[in-house]
């Protein structure tokens, strides 16, 4: 019994040990957004491109808002005239760092995303502050 025992042991540290061979000494491929699968360079995402990205998954925003119809939330087209016509910080609104200008009814509701959008880089807020505004009719 004690031979099938240590037989076992020895053959999933032998079956370890194969794998962490197999990575040692290689590089592991850095995640880019500059180069394809195919190992072309990829065509960087404009701002408007990032942001509807960040708006329609991570970011969360589509739960809430919808581009021209206030569900939730106000509508991104009403975000956009609200902020553009009151001089407003989107990105500081984001980063919690402003006072709601659009619907402060439900500030408290949005509070709840400020963990999702705090995390996010300055480049990754400044790009759904550009899809917001693109949508400015």
């Amino acid at each position: 019994m004690k031979k099938i025992v240590i037989i076992a042991i020895a053959l999933v540290a032998f079956s370890c040990k194969g794998k962490e061979e197999e990575s040692f000494g290689k590089e592991e491929p850095a995640a880019s957004t500059e180069a394809s699968s195919e190992g072309m360079p990829a065509v960087a995402q404009t701002p408007e491109e990032l942001g509807a990205t960040l708006f329609k998954g991570k970011g969360n925003c589509a739960t809430c808002h919808q581009v021209d119809t206030k569900t939730i939330g106000p509508s991104v087209q009403d975000i956009a005239a609200v902020y553009k016509a009151k001089g407003g910080n989107i990105v500081a609104f984001l980063k919690d760092d402003a006072k709601p200008l659009v619907d402060p009814s439900q500030y408290e509701v949005m509070k709840a995303n400020f963990a999702i959008t705090k995390a996010m880089s300055i480049e990754e807020l400044q790009g759904l502050e550009a899809y917001i505004n693109s949508n400015l009719k």
